[in-house]
């Protein structure tokens, strides 16, 4: 899951040297941080989020075919 919303992260900004993700794994559920630069917040989350929205729903599906859940959070 790391790895694919990694990919997806660095293919979206212009500095892909700045993508940073931490992961958290709880028993319920994993929470992934999506840190990038400065300049390339908004062109993770998009107009009125919908890059970000969508991003949560293709990691959800990653996720539930591993049995679990995921949360994107992501961080400026």
């Amino acid at each position: 899951m790391r790895e694919f919303l990694e990919f997806i992260a660095k293919h979206l900004v212009d500095k892909p040297e700045d993508v940073r993700i931490t992961m958290e794994d709880r028993s319920d559920r994993v929470i992934f941080r999506l840190q990038v630069g400065q300049g390339d917040v908004g062109k993770v989350i998009g107009r009125r989020g919908r890059t970000a929205n969508a991003m949560r729903v293709l990691l959800s599906a990653v996720a539930a075919k591993e049995g679990k859940r995921a949360v994107l959070e992501i961080l400026q």
